[in-house]
């Protein structure tokens, strides 16, 4: 007979946070790895889609561009606030900005590639060559 194990929570949730894989290193992390937005990468028949999902940013907050076979989305947004009252003076800002990088494959067809931003979420289209199209489905016979 094998033994059951109940995980007990005494401790609050914040513990996730301090007690990782890695120890104490999110205790002493600078946080920048909080800033980059979740991605999606599907891929279809005809193309790959890159769903980056940023809410609060509009798509002038986005630089996408390809170097050689990298594509990086990089994005930077600073917002100022300024309150003036009778006797203070209140100003806040901040500042976010990430950049994530992506190896293209050679049967993209970079001249096609396309972006377009809704609600919050930047789609990148890479749509294939038409040759990789009919490449990608091929019986194989056993011999």
């Amino acid at each position: 007979m094998i033994p059951v194990l109940r995980k007990r929570v005494y401790l609050p949730f914040h513990r996730d946070d301090f007690f990782r894989k890695d120890g104490l290193s999110s205790f002493f992390s600078d946080g920048a790895d909080y800033n980059v937005p979740a991605v999606n990468i599907k891929e279809t028949d005809n193309q790959f889609e890159i769903e980056v999902a940023a809410p609060g940013l509009t798509k002038e907050d986005f630089r996408v561009k390809l170097d050689k076979n990298i594509l990086t989305v990089t994005s930077e947004k600073e917002s100022k606030q300024d309150e003036e009252k009778e006797n203070f003076m209140r100003k806040e800002f901040s500042y976010n900005s990430f950049s994530r990088s992506f190896s293209v494959p050679e049967i993209v067809d970079v001249e096609k590639i396309n972006a377009s931003h809704k609600n919050g979420v930047l789609i990148i289209g890479l749509p294939k060559h038409d040759e990789a199209k009919m490449k990608l489905h091929k019986e194989i016979t056993i011999q």
